[in-house]
């Protein structure tokens, strides 16, 4: 079986990298990607919000090079994570976990940019 995705979209908000408790570098961005067709109800472009994790080198290349508003594309794998919000209710979320990140724009440089080449992703 396979599970690889490719998306690309723009940043929502800046990238931070964390240190977890193990010692380990992260960082979870949000990718607004616009849909290819128009809403038939308002005419407008529906836009997905995608919820990714990255780890260690390509968590940090990406804090480096990126900002709210980059395009960027990530090549992952999708999980399945859960959150109980209640006792009785717990909700489970699709979580895109990049393996490479290409930084394609931000607004100012138009250079295309290969942030995961030789990175290792957990």
């Amino acid at each position: 079986m396979l599970n690889q995705v490719i998306i690309v979209g723009r940043l929502v908000k800046d990238p931070e990298v964390k240190t977890t408790s193990d010692e380990k570098k992260v960082s979870h961005i949000t990718l607004a990607v616009n849909r290819s067709y128009k809403n038939n109800e308002t005419g407008k472009y529906d836009t997905d919000f995608i919820y990714c994790t990255l780890w260690e080198g390509v968590a940090q290349a990406t804090a480096n090079h990126c900002k709210k508003g980059s395009i960027i594309g990530i090549k992952g794998r999708l999980i399945t994570k859960s959150i109980e919000i209640d006792t009785n209710k717990k909700i489970n979320y699709p979580d895109l976990i990049a393996e490479r990140v290409t930084f394609i724009s931000s607004g100012k440089d138009h250079s295309q940019k290969e942030l995961g080449n030789n990175l290792q992703s957990n």
